[in-house]
C-alpha cells in the first residue's frame, strides 16, 4: 500500500473512532425527546450520571426535545446523519406514536445500539377517588364510556394500556375519552386535580405519590407480582393484560461499522456496571437489555407487533 493510501486509511479509521478515547467515549449527547420528568427523561439522566461516574462516557450532556410522542425528536436524530456522538432514548411510546402521527421518519431509519429497561404499567386514582379496587374502576367506565384517563401522548404504552382495559372491561374503545400529555409530570397534575378519573404511567413515574398515600394504585400490567411493588396485578382482578413499557437506546443513521460499535461497547459496559444495576433496583426497572443486532431485529418484530395492536383497540385503521 503506498504511503497516500495508508494515510488515507488510517484517516479513515481515526473519523469513524471520533467519539472513543482511551478513557471512553467522549463528548456523548443524549437526547430525551419528552418534557422533563418523564420516562425517557428519567432514564437518559439515569444514563447520564452512570457513565460519568464509570468512565464510560465523559462528559455527558442530556437534552430535550419534547412533542408528537417523541417523533419531532425521531426527526431531528435523522436530520443528524453520521453524528457518532448523539444518542436517543427512546421506547414502545415511540413504536406506537411513529404509527398514530404518519411520521415520516420510522425506526428503520436510526441506527439501533440497545434495549435497556423495561417497566410495567400502572393504573392511578387520587387518594380520595371513590374506585377502590379496578373493578370498581371498570363499573364506573361501563356506567359512564366518557370517563376521562390521563396518560402519555397518543398512540403510546399507556394509551395502549388504556384501551386493552377498555377491551377487558366491556368499554367501547370508539368512545374513550383518553386526555394525552408529553410528560409524566403533567399527567401526574391532571390526577392529583382530579381533572381526571384515573391516569396511566409506568410505576416509577407515579412511586412517591403512591408511597406517600396521595394516588392509590388499583393495578400493575405485569404479568406476576413484582417484588417491592405492592400493587395487584391486573390479570389477579380478571383483566387478562400483560403490556411492558421498554425503552432502549438508538442513534442516527450513517454511522460506520466502528462507530456503532463503540456505542454498543459502552452500553455493554453501562449494563455491567453495579452503578447500572444499583440504579435498575432503586427505580424498580426491570433489566431487558439486549444490544447490536438482536435488538435490530427485536425493533423490527416489535414494529409490526404495535401495529397490529394499535389497529384492534381502534387507534389507526
Amino acid at each position: 500500500m503506498s504511503i497516500h493510501r495508508t494515510v488515507l486509511a488510517l484517516s479513515a479509521l481515526l473519523t469513524a473512532a471520533a467519539p472513543v478515547t482511551a478513557q471512553g467515549v467522549s463528548n456523548l449527547r443524549i437526547m430525551a425527546p419528552a418534557s422533563p420528568g418523564g420516562g425517557w427523561d428519567q432514564t437518559s439522566r439515569a444514563l447520564q450520571t452512570v457513565m460519568q461516574n464509570e468512565g464510560i462516557a465523559k462528559p455527558v450532556q442530556v437534552f430535550n426535545v419534547p412533542g408528537a410522542g417523541g417523533t419531532i425528536g425521531l426527526a431531528q436524530l435523522y436530520n443528524s446523519k453520521g453524528d457518532g456522538g448523539l444518542l436517543m432514548t427512546m421506547g414502545l411510546v415511540m413504536v406506537g406514536a411513529i404509527q398514530t402521527n404518519s411520521s415520516k421518519v420510522d425506526l428503520s431509519r436510526v441506527t439501533p445500539i440497545a434495549r435497556l429497561t423495561g417497566e410495567y404499567e400502572v393504573i392511578v386514582v387520587p387518594a380520595s377517588s371513590p374506585y377502590k379496587t379496578l373493578g370498581d374502576l371498570a363499573n364506573a367506565w361501563k356506567a359512564t364510556p366518557t370517563l376521562a384517563f390521563a396518560g402519555g401522548s397518543a398512540g403510546g404504552t399507556d394509551h395502549m394500556l388504556v384501551g386493552l382495559f377498555a377491551k377487558a372491561a366491556g368499554v367501547d374503545t370508539k368512545k374513550m375519552n383518553y386526555v394525552p400529555f408529553s410528560g409524566g409530570g403533567e399527567t401526574l397534575a391532571a390526577v392529583l386535580g382530579n381533572q381526571v378519573a384515573a391516569g396511566v404511567a409506568g410505576y416509577g413515574e407515579f412511586e412517591a405519590q403512591i408511597k406517600a398515600g396521595r394516588l392509590r394504585a388499583l393495578g400493575i400490567s405485569a404479568p406476576k407480582a413484582q417484588a417491592g411493588i405492592p400493587v395487584p396485578t391486573m390479570k389477579s382482578q380478571g383483566f387478562n393484560i400483560d403490556l411492558a413499557n421498554w425503552r432502549g437506546i438508538v442513534a442516527p443513521p450513517g454511522l460506520t461499522g466502528s462507530e456503532k460499535a463503540a456505542l454498543v461497547s459502552a452500553m455493554d459496559k453501562l449494563h455491567a456496571s453495579k452503578e447500572w444495576k444499583d440504579t435498575l433496583k432503586s427505580r424498580n426497572w426491570t433489566d431487558l437489555y439486549m444490544s447490536g443486532s438482536k435488538f435490530d431485529v427485536f425493533l423490527k418484530l416489535e414494529a409490526s407487533r404495535t401495529r397490529e395492536l394499535l389497529k384492534d383497540i381502534g387507534l389507526v385503521k
